[in-house]
């Protein structure tokens, strides 16, 4: 029997975050940063479960606590972290035969870019804590969650500038990717997206930057309007690509069009990799970043909205997320129905 990579909007038990300290890159911003951390919490905690890593566990529960987080709902394990991002080093869901299974993938920095030893541990120590029910399986792959979206019945959309990068599985080609996916993942047939990039992104074109696949068959995507800017070209071409693509029942997916904000930069005039293709779906609710660009945030927000009807959309501003060049997604990792103890 195959498994089943469920997709990110079936029901969940909560969402696993790591806390962001004086050891990781945030140092210098933490006072900005922790305020999104917080918020970010605080309206998964309204709706399901958060597990939650932080080196020291006192400072976190008295931060959040102090904010007026429901703590009923917040689990700490005392645990050290190289940095922040839980999609990329959590791990993945596959369900089998209507049990979920935990896959430990390798997690190497996106491609030996940034140290990841303890990050890459953080799997393995949360279940030998006994935060998960399932077991753990550790793969000897390199596969960051945030590479791949799934519509839970089969369909894997991807990026070959992810997959096939050469620091991340050198020893297998696209067809041996796929094997992998299909035996690993359930995985029927995989979407590549040969173009879509951002200015300042460190993971290679994640996909989860550039397109979503949505429920009832919807793919919401990054589209520049701008000729002027930069990305433009790369994006239209994505564009093409997507409307290229069918849906399993033969037809077009239904493409909505994610706003450009206005262009981001650092303190150095280094361009920050801004997306609203970077939301987290969860129970009842979609968090989507805001970027203090209310025009474009506005339209942001409906868009998704569009995407997911019924469900709350709520407006996070990630805007000092952007400093490490990530974003709400990044930050997050869903743990669907039957995985938390």
């Amino acid at each position: 029997m195959k498994p089943r990579f469920p997709a990110e909007w079936e029901a969940q038990d909560g969402v696993l975050l790591a806390w962001p300290h004086e050891g990781s890159d945030w140092a210098p911003v933490l006072e900005e940063v922790r305020p999104v951390f917080i918020e970010i919490i605080r309206q998964i905690a309204r709706f399901e479960r958060v597990l939650l890593t932080a080196p020291h566990e006192a400072e976190a529960r008295a931060a959040l606590t102090g904010a007026g987080v429901d703590m009923s709902r917040v689990t700490i394990h005392e645990l050290p972290s190289n940095d922040t991002w839980a999609r990329d080093f959590g791990p993945l869901t596959v369900i089998f035969n209507t049990h979920p299974v935990l896959l430990d993938f390798g997690f190497n920095g996106w491609g030996l870019k940034f140290a990841a030893d303890q990050d890459n541990l953080i799997s393995r120590r949360l279940r030998e804590r006994g935060a998960f029910i399932p077991n753990l399986q550790t793969i000897g792959l390199i596969m960051e969650g945030g590479a791949i979206e799934s519509d839970g019945i089969g369909t894997i959309l991807t990026t070959s500038a992810c997959l096939l990068s050469p620091n991340r599985n050198p020893q297998l080609d696209r067809s041996e990717i796929e094997q992998a996916m299909a035996s690993l993942l359930g995985a029927h047939r995989v979407l590549w997206l040969n173009h879509g990039s951002l200015v300042g992104d460190d993971t290679d074109s994640h996909v989860d930057t550039l397109a979503r696949i949505c429920p009832r068959d919807v793919i919401v995507y990054t589209a520049c309007d701008d000729q002027r800017d930069e990305h433009y070209a790369e994006l239209k071409l994505m564009e093409e690509e997507l409307k290229s693509f069918r849906a399993p029942d033969d037809s077009p997916y239904s493409l909505i069009p994610l706003p450009w904000p206005r262009p981001c930069f650092d303190d150095m005039a280094r361009r920050l990799p801004a997306t609203y293709a970077n939301f987290l779906a969860i129970n009842g609710a979609v968090l989507v970043p805001t970027y203090r660009d209310r025009e474009k945030d506005i339209l942001a927000l409906e868009r998704i909205g569009q995407a997911f009807p019924g469900r709350e959309i709520i407006a996070i501003d990630c805007l000092p997320l952007l400093k490490q060049h990530g974003s709400l997604h990044c930050v997050t990792m869903q743990l669907p129905q039957g995985v938390l103890a």
